[in-house]
C-alpha cells in the first residue's frame, strides 16, 4: 500500500510540475482554441434556448455561459496583476442581458481578455508565484491552468442544456 501511495503521489507531483511549466504559446493556442470551441457552443444553442434550465436549481444556458466569462477575468487578472477591463469587482453574468447577442459577446469578449493578457506575459512570469483570495499560492501558469479547466468545466456543463433543446452539441475540438 505504501509503495501505491508513494507511485500516486510522484504521478500527482509530475503531472502538476507538467502543467505549472507550460509555455505561455501553448496557452495562447490551447485559449484560442477554447474561444472558438465555446463559439460554437454558444452558436449551437437557438436564442430561444439562453434562458433555459435543465432543472429549477441549476443557472440558465447564459448564465452558465456569463459565470464562465467572470471567472475568465477573474482568473486572468489575479495571474497577470492586470486590472480588468470591466472595472473591479464587476459580473458580467449580474449586468448583461442574458440574450444570444449579449452573452455571445460578453463571453468571447472574456476570451479576447485572457489571450491578449497571456499574450502580454513572458514565459519568466508563467513561473512566478502568486496568491489567490489572500491565501492560496500557486505559479501563474497553474492559475493559468486552473483557468482554463474551470472554463472547461462550464462550457461542458452546457452539453446537456444544448441536447434538451434538441440540438446536436459541437464536435469535441481537443487539437
Amino acid at each position: 500500500m505504501k509503495k501505491l501511495s508513494l507511485l500516486l503521489t510522484v504521478i500527482i507531483f509530475t503531472c502538476t510540475a507538467a502543467i505549472a511549466q507550460i509555455t505561455r504559446e501553448q496557452t495562447i493556442v490551447e485559449w484560442t482554441r477554447a474561444k472558438a470551441y465555446t463559439k460554437a457552443y454558444l452558436d449551437a444553442m437557438p436564442a430561444d434556448g439562453f434562458a433555459f434550465k435543465a432543472t429549477p436549481e441549476t443557472r440558465t444556458f447564459a448564465q452558465q455561459m456569463l459565470h464562465l466569462a467572470d471567472a475568465n477575468y477573474f482568473f486572468l487578472t489575479t495571474a497577470s496583476g492586470k486590472d480588468s477591463p470591466l472595472g473591479k469587482d464587476v459580473s458580467v453574468e449580474k449586468t448583461i442581458a442574458q440574450t444570444k447577442e449579449a452573452t455571445t459577446k460578453a463571453v468571447l469578449d472574456s476570451y479576447d481578455f485572457a489571450i491578449a493578457t497571456i499574450k502580454g506575459m513572458t514565459d519568466a512570469q508563467m513561473t512566478e508565484e502568486v496568491t489567490m483570495r489572500g491565501t492560496m499560492k500557486a505559479s501563474r501558469g497553474l492559475l493559468l491552468a486552473k483557468a482554463f479547466e474551470h472554463q472547461t468545466h462550464h462550457r461542458g456543463q452546457t452539453t446537456i442544456y444544448i441536447r434538451l433543446k434538441g440540438v446536436t452539441p459541437p464536435p469535441e475540438m481537443l487539437f
